[in-house]
């Protein structure tokens, strides 16, 4: 049977389409995706992602084992509430798993991983962590998560939880969480818009959700967040990285701290050696100059016969034209043209640089 979040009588009583999600139940759409991209785009939309995994670590050893476990530096976290985006790491540098770190002080992190991989992070971490002393760690069931996106997102929560959220949230920077009252804020997400990332008691959860609704947030699923996340160029973990991929060829080298360089992750003698040789494959924006969709797996030519795949596509509600992530030879250029196999056809499309869309504007002049 799948898992449940605390929000999934509202999803029903609302009319959502039901879909299984890494394990979960969890709402495709409530009616029209379109209109809900459109939402977070031009002003507020909602998200449960109660099922994505929060972790707690607490204790003195904390950061010293983030410096092994992940291959971002987490010393760039000094002051209370600042995130940083990462990747864990195999033996061979490929990417366990993407995800966010919260610094809360120095005893407390806070970090926030896949639905789909959670019970693998989490053997992951524990196995890791038994080699270092003073590191507990604490999966919060008890905590579910809403995630608010759009040009008006941020007013639109203030207004809806009230002035202490207004009051405390008020300075707060992007990549930066707070904590008030019951809730933990981030200034954070996952569309390429402003917003929240709220982390609230589960049984807090219905009445934030409908307080949000009167405020004039519109409920959206899984299937506008992948469109958005698409537009914005952001990886989607199974798709464009998994084990057998490396941040380096998949977009993600900014992640990799190679400094100092006596800290010793997991996977970062194999990204030396795959730096040191000269990456084969990259990831590229590309979009098509035909009316037909791009999807994940299909084939790709580019100049001189080079091939590669498309790792994820979809049709773009904001630029009316089907867009893609490609994983291709390092020696294709933004700028190429190429064709894309469609049903038995070669269709003709321009290699970009992606993000496609960011803070509800086109990222593709041309277009």
């Amino acid at each position: 049977m799948n898992k449940k979040t605390p929000l999934f009588k509202l999803h029903e009583q609302t009319g959502a389409k039901i879909v299984t999600f890494g394990g979960w139940d969890m709402p495709l759409h409530y009616g029209s995706q379109v209109e809900e991209h459109h939402a977070v785009r031009r002003d507020a939309g909602m998200f449960d992602v109660s099922h994505m995994a929060r972790v707690d670590l607490r204790g003195n050893g904390v950061r010293q084992f983030f410096r092994r476990l992940v291959a971002n530096d987490v010393d760039k976290l000094t002051v209370s509430g600042k995130a940083l985006y990462t990747c864990m790491l195999n033996a061979h540098g490929g990417v366990i798993d993407d995800l966010i770190i919260y610094f809360v002080r120095d005893d407390w992190f806070r970090i926030v991983v896949n639905a789909a991989t959670r019970d693998k992070d989490l053997a992951w971490i524990e196995d890791h962590a038994q080699q270092v002393q003073g590191v507990d760690i604490e999966p919060r069931s008890d905590l579910a998560m809403i995630a608010v996106q759009g040009p008006n997102g941020r007013d639109k929560t203030c207004v809806a939880l009230g002035d202490a959220v207004k009051e405390a949230s008020a300075n707060l920077k992007p990549f930066f969480a707070v904590e008030t009252n019951d809730y933990f804020i981030a200034r954070t997400g996952y569309t390429g818009e402003d917003g929240f990332e709220i982390i609230l008691p589960n049984d807090q959860a219905p009445y934030v959700w409908r307080a949000l609704q009167r405020a004039g947030v519109a409920p959206c699923g899984l299937a506008a967040r992948d469109t958005l996340r698409l537009e914005a160029g952001m990886n989607l973990y199974g798709t464009d990285m998994d084990e057998n991929t490396t941040p380096l060829e998949s977009g993600l080298a900014w992640t990799v701290a190679w400094e100092p360089k006596d800290r010793d992750f997991v996977g970062r003698k194999a990204l030396e050696r795959q730096r040191a040789q000269g990456v084969a494959r990259k990831l590229i924006g590309l979009v098509l100059l035909d009316k037909r969709v791009l999807r994940s797996h299909q084939r790709v030519t580019c100049a001189g016969g080079q091939q590669g795949e498309i790792t994820s596509g979809t049709f773009s509600p904001t630029l009316g034209c089907a867009i893609a992530m490609a994983r291709v030879p390092v020696a294709v250029q933004t700028g190429d043209s190429c064709q894309v196999e469609i049903r038995g056809k070669q269709l003709d499309a321009k290699v970009v640089k992606y993000p496609f869309v960011r803070h509800g504007k086109s990222c593709l002049p041309d277009l």
